[in-house]
């Protein structure tokens, strides 16, 4: 998929749509749920004796500390999967949060989670077609959103449309490593992004010159990924337990029907991608001109 001249990321063999990520989601949310939790994002380690859970939180607080998010600020959370970030930041942090996520699933959990009238708010939608009203935020977070996202020009764009002027966005994004060699291409990253449905994965460059073609201000960018890759090694963990412990498990990896479940084989996938560097994590922050 060529993004622009004379630039190309990672894709897989076969098309992913955004109805493949949904049902992705939605096929895989009770093991999503019992590896991850209501986060189903990474965790930031800072001196590695944290928990899990104070670890998925530390990233939310990178996040909100880059944002510059203030108590009543309305912030938009795009990809917002069970809605514990938002929770987080509406609760910890005070923001008028709303979150966006197309999973079904997803979304009705995050409903259920959420109090009538209160922030934060859910909308069942696809970002790259969105309702929402230009220069309608103050903050942008986006948190492993990018590479499930087909059109990733209209992701930046999108962003720079609803974002009031002069204030940030922040993302959090798998990224493909600059220099990945043809066999981590074709063994790690290729797969990785067919199994997990990534549309694709770019480049720390690649975001960066997207970011700016549509307008935006790149503030900084900051590398997490030895911060962050120890939750693959947990993941790793909970897979063989699920696997040792589980009937449920094996059976929905042996289910044809499911095209899924080969994602919890992935897994392994992913943490040698981070080991070798042919995977990196990736924080960018950005904000739109007054």
């Amino acid at each position: 998929m060529l993004l622009a001249e004379g630039i190309a990321m990672i894709t897989p063999r076969s098309q992913i749509t955004a109805t493949d990520v949904s049902r992705h989601y939605d096929d895989l949310d009770p093991f999503y749920r019992r590896l991850w939790g209501d986060h189903v994002h990474h965790g930031l380690w800072l001196n590695g004796r944290e928990t899990p859970d104070q670890a998925v939180e530390q990233l939310v607080d990178l996040v909100a500390k880059h944002l510059g998010v203030s108590p009543g600020d309305q912030v938009c959370d795009v990809g917002c999967g069970y809605g514990a970030a938002a929770r987080y930041l509406a609760r910890v942090h005070g923001a008028d949060v709303t979150g966006v996520t197309i999973s079904k699933t997803q979304f009705d959990h995050a409903q259920q989670m959420s109090r009538d009238g209160e922030s934060p708010r859910f909308l069942l939608q696809n970002w790259e077609s969105n309702t929402f009203r230009s220069e309608s935020f103050e903050g942008i977070v986006s948190i492993e959103c990018l590479a499930h996202i087909e059109n990733k020009e209209v992701f930046f764009r999108e962003i720079q449309r609803v974002l009031r002027p002069g204030r940030r966005a922040v993302i959090t994004a798998w990224l493909a490593g600059e220099t990945a060699r043809r066999w981590e291409n074709r063994h790690l990253l290729e797969p990785i992004c067919r199994e997990g449905r990534l549309p694709g994965m770019g480049t720390e460059r690649e975001y960066v010159q997207l970011l700016q073609d549509v307008g935006l201000h790149l503030v900084e960018f900051q590398d997490l990924s030895l911060s962050v890759r120890k939750t693959w090694r947990i993941c790793a963990r909970r897979v063989l337990a699920l696997l040792l412990t589980s009937r449920d498990a094996w059976r929905f990896l042996l289910k044809r029907q499911s095209a899924d479940s080969i994602f919890l084989v992935t897994v392994w996938r992913i943490l040698m991608a981070y080991r070798t560097g042919a995977m990196r994590y990736g924080l960018f922050v950005m904000e739109k001109s007054e």
